[in-house]
């Protein structure tokens, strides 16, 4: 009788796990408020610069007019957030789930805050505003040289604040991606293959 052998099993390689995404409201969302934020930004350091001319008052309104409009797709993109959470992150250290976290609640917080606080500064200067020209939006506040001094100093720290948290937003991305090679990044650019740890 043939002498029986038994061969090692070798198990199959386990398919790649799936990159869990955000979805694709979420994306565009995010990457149609990242290019008005910095746009927005970029024009409000610029535009102080300006003589006063019609052409300074011309920016000044689309300034506000793209202000208001952020603010409508913060409210959006909050009640998306709630409708559809984000996937859930890749492992990682407590940490840098914490800094995550942090870091994108207080993006949201100045999301609110820039456009509310350049509001409530255009209110106390007493200038009419619309929205496009479409329709007349309330003032939030009565007229008041004290107020609009308050606010205008308030609305350009949190811009810096905005601008070095956007900063550390995409330095961290990028380490994520290069560095630790993982998922973060890729949840919000699908385009991209994702970077598997080695």
């Amino acid at each position: 009788m043939p002498e029986l052998t038994l061969e090692p099993m070798i198990e199959p390689t386990p398919p790649p796990r799936p990159v869990a995404r955000y979805t694709s409201v979420a994306i565009a969302l995010h990457w149609l408020m990242a290019i008005a934020v910095i746009g927005m930004l970029g024009v409000g350091l610029w535009m102080h610069e300006l003589k006063n001319s019609p052409f300074k008052i011309e920016i000044y309104t689309w300034h506000k007019w793209t202000g208001l409009t952020i603010l409508v797709l913060a409210i959006v993109r909050v009640l998306w957030r709630v409708h559809r959470p984000p996937p859930p992150l890749p492992p990682m250290p407590r940490w840098q789930e914490l800094a995550a976290d942090g870091s994108h609640y207080l993006l949201y917080g100045l999301l609110f805050a820039m456009p509310l606080t350049g509001w409530l500064m255009n209110s106390a200067a007493g200038f009419p505003l619309t929205w496009f020209g479409l329709f007349k939006v309330p003032a939030l506040i009565s007229k008041s040289r004290d107020a609009f001094e308050f606010w205008e100093e308030t609305h350009e720290i949190l811009s810096r604040v905005l601008i070095g948290l956007i900063l550390l937003h995409v330095a961290a991305a990028l380490k994520h991606y290069w560095v630790y090679r993982d998922e973060v990044l890729t949840r919000m650019l699908p385009l991209i293959r994702p970077r598997r740890p080695q």
